[in-house]
């Protein structure tokens, strides 16, 4: 199948939510135990999940999900083309530096000169093809993805290509297919057989959330303090909404329609019938979540084992779908029109 253009799929300027994965060379476990070179990898995780932390400070990007196995990783992201345009050039130039700086500090990023903000604050050109990258998916893996493959083949005195290819994005439009993807993306180390249990999936988001809530922490030391919030203060994921005064992440702005106890219900009678072999019962009512969604059990099984394999590139209801890929069809249509007149003018 051919690969649509990234611009085919997500829009520079509008808010957008898309699932993200990327695979590790020939599929190789280099995140976990790796049987040929029999070493044990999982210290790189962490890498990862360090960097999410630093991007979801400094982007215009919020991390709503995110698990990351042995040989690959998902997450799932919502940009904030609306959240970066309301930052002064100033803004933008400091949250660059802090993601790219020049200069470190005990091997962190240091808080850039006055100097180093002249370099980009003064000029326009400048400042805005570094606005536009701050709410840019691609960007955010772009330099993820490098900065974890440089630091792996330094460790591996080794050289050459670390991921199998360019990262895959499957467009998110509406709440069901949001709801089955986080599920999907969350429950990928049960599936996969290294984890019994949502609060033993290491190096997940629900990992985060479930600790957060079990654990007594102050005030803005919250251990999922830089992912989304979860549970929406209004009915629309897609709605815009002020940045986060915590600096921790883009925004305060949650993404799913139910509380977090009711997640984790969810997620938990989910897994209860991802079971093999084991004798559990499932319980005689399913969650509500499904019934407001037009979701069947079946269909909801369905989607969180197979989401991936599900939807290529856009994922949604098949009347949103359509609709969508109509008016993006109507839109380059016009567009050629408009192109045609002024050339003929």
């Amino acid at each position: 199948m051919v690969r649509l253009a990234r611009s085919e799929v997500i829009d520079p300027n509008e808010v957008t939510i898309a699932h993200v994965i990327n695979r590790t060379v020939r599929r190789c476990f280099l995140f976990g135990d790796d049987p040929i070179s029999g070493k044990n990898f999982d210290h790189r995780k962490a890498w990862i999940e360090g960097l999410l932390k630093h991007f979801a400070a400094h982007f215009g990007i919020d991390l709503l999900c995110y698990s990351i196995l042995s040989n690959h990783y998902h997450l799932i992201l919502r940009t904030r083309p609306d959240i970066v345009s309301s930052w002064d050039d100033t803004e933008i130039a400091r949250r660059w530096l802090k993601i790219c700086p020049r200069r470190k500090i005990n091997g962190k990023p240091g808080e850039p000169s006055i100097s180093e903000l002249d370099s980009i604050r003064n000029c326009p050109e400048k400042v805005a093809e570094i606005r536009s990258r701050l709410s840019s998916i691609s960007w955010w893996m772009r330099l993820l993805n490098q900065r974890v493959a440089q630091r792996a083949n330094k460790e591996d005195d080794e050289s050459g290509r670390f991921w199998q290819d360019r990262y895959r994005a499957i467009r998110l439009i509406d709440e069901e297919s949001l709801v089955a993807c986080a599920a999907y993306v969350e429950l990928n180390p049960i599936r996969a057989g290294i984890a019994d249990t949502l609060e033993q999936s290491d190096h997940t988001s629900i990992q985060c959330r479930i600790a957060s809530e079990v654990e007594t922490r102050s005030a803005g030391e919250r251990r999922d303090a830089f992912l989304a919030k979860l549970t929406l203060d209004d009915t629309n994921p897609f709605t815009p909404v002020s940045q986060s005064e915590t600096g921790l992440r883009c925004s305060d702005k949650g993404f799913l329609p139910i509380s977090t106890s009711h997640y984790f219900e969810l997620l938990d009678w989910t897994v209860r019938q991802l079971a093999i072999g084991k004798k559990i019962a499932t319980p005689r009512s399913t969650p509500s979540i499904l019934h407001r969604l037009g979701l069947t059990p079946s269909n909801w099984q369905s989607l969180v084992t197979q989401f991936s394999d599900c939807f290529c590139h856009i994922a949604g209801k098949a009347d949103r779908v359509e609709t969508m890929r109509s008016h993006r069809t109507k839109s380059r249509f016009n567009m050629r029109q408009c192109s045609r007149q002024l050339m003929g003018s």
